[in-house]
């Protein structure tokens, strides 16, 4: 064998992930997808760990072709409690602790080990928002000894969330066996890392790393050949949210009540103004709202597009909606980043002291009102009405996105698994592999 292959470094990264092509109905499914996607080009070869497909209450094609070759993807045994496990609609809710989804363990685990000892993977990695990622992540390295990064994303759990006892009990264990266990914690905002440093004082600070979510330049130049901004004149303004709509997280309550009184004072109207909720979620919620404050002529509910198709739409629309209560101060949707990249102007209803509006601030966007005041969307909205009519309303310099581009992000984690790998002496030679 050529000496110089003992220079050739193989990295591989076994990834433990719920939300992964088929999967369908989540843009959480974008960071694992595009993690593995980039990591090669970073020298890191990606082994993914997901759920049978079964475990999938709605799947799609779409992208799977985005999987690279090298990467290989293994389905372990999984049920949905709530819907394989259920007697005329009725299960028991320890099939649910942590989550739906727990039966993943037990498949996972001697699926995990098998591709162990198989393939050697210098890092274990796994990804909230389903905690029996966690859990099984966290038994593999207990079993194994191998390091694991668990990227937590946003806090787990709060005052009310989980809202269910149990459930929230379950959480707060997983949370704590995992900050307390894996090598490093990963999180999506400097506010979750602050709320973890402040709820477990013990941890080391150096555990945690920010790595945030981002957009795709490849899907964002796709989606341009089916954009296309129409013109204004006789055209009602087009505001768009896409993705979904949570009745406590986003609530748009106070956003109708805006719409109604400035529609009975005659400064919008169905002719001049078309608010489009796309893929909301929770559709009849949304519905019984709409009715209630009587904007049904202002606001339209929009199903679910194939992603490139949505992100077409946000290129086309006459301007972005953000939407992110209070109670979401530490977190960022991940919306926010392809909202950057479409360059279209962006109203962000959210408290201006939450992280979601810093990133805002930051890309030079300040079209911003808190979600739970209507008086202050209503002069937020007529004033970014006005600028956006004039071509002033404010957009991110592609410098600023280009900052947040999913390969830009994913070299930040390869960085952070190669440093992990050293410190642990885990990355071996092609040579002795």
């Amino acid at each position: 064998m050529d000496s110089g292959m003992d220079h050739v470094m193989v990295k591989r990264v076994l990834m433990i992930a719920f939300h992964f092509p088929p999967f369908s109905g989540s843009s959480g499914i974008l960071r694992t997808l595009k993690f593995a996607r980039y990591l090669p080009e970073s020298g890191w070869q990606p082994i993914v760990l997901t759920p049978h497909v079964r475990a999938y209450a709605n799947t799609s094609d779409e992208q799977l072709a985005e999987i690279p070759e090298q990467v290989s993807v293994h389905p372990a045994f999984c049920l949905d409690s709530s819907r394989h496990l259920a007697f005329r609609g009725r299960y028991l809710r320890l099939l649910t602790l942590p989550d739906r989804w727990v039966s993943w363990w037990f498949g996972a685990i001697p699926a995990g080990i098998k591709l162990i000892r198989k393939l050697q993977p210098a890092i274990i990695w796994s990804t909230y928002p389903i905690a029996t990622a966690h859990l099984i992540a966290l038994t593999l390295h207990r079993l194994t000894g191998i390091p694991w990064v668990a990227d937590m994303r946003d806090p787990m759990t709060d005052e009310v969330h989980p809202s269910h006892p149990l459930t929230r009990r379950a959480y707060q264990w997983i949370e704590r066996k995992t900050l307390a266990h894996c090598t490093r914690a990963v999180c999506t905002t400097p506010g979750t890392i602050r709320i973890y440093r402040e709820r477990y004082p013990d941890i080391p600070a150096s555990r945690y790393s920010l790595i945030e979510n981002g957009y795709d330049e490849e899907n964002f130049a796709a989606a341009a050949a089916g954009a296309s901004i129409a013109a204004s004149g006789g055209k009602p303004f087009v505001l768009l949210h896409s993705g979904v709509v949570y009745p406590s997280e986003r609530d748009p309550t106070q956003l109708f009540e805006a719409l109604a009184s400035l529609a009975q004072e005659g400064k919008i109207s169905a002719a001049t103004f078309q608010l489009v909720l796309r893929a909301g979620g929770h559709d009849e919620h949304l519905g019984n709202l709409i009715t209630r404050h009587g904007v049904a002529s202002l606001v339209k509910l929009a199903p679910a597009l194939p992603y490139r198709e949505a992100l077409s739409e946000m290129l086309s629309a006459d301007g972005l909606l953000l939407l992110q209560a209070s109670n979401c101060n530490s977190q960022i949707p991940a919306k926010l980043y392809e909202y950057l990249r479409a360059q279209r102007p962006v109203l962000g209803l959210t408290d201006p002291i939450g992280n979601t509006a810093g990133a805002l601030i930051d890309a030079g966007i300040d079209t911003i009102a808190p979600l739970d005041s209507t008086e202050a969307i209503r002069h937020a909205l007529l004033r970014f009405l006005d600028l956006a009519k004039l071509n002033e309303a404010p957009v991110a310099s592609m410098e600023k996105v280009l900052a947040n581009a999913r390969q830009a992000r994913t070299r930040e984690l390869a960085l952070l698994l190669d440093m992990v790998a050293q410190e642990a002496g885990q990355v071996r030679s092609v040579a002795n592999a």
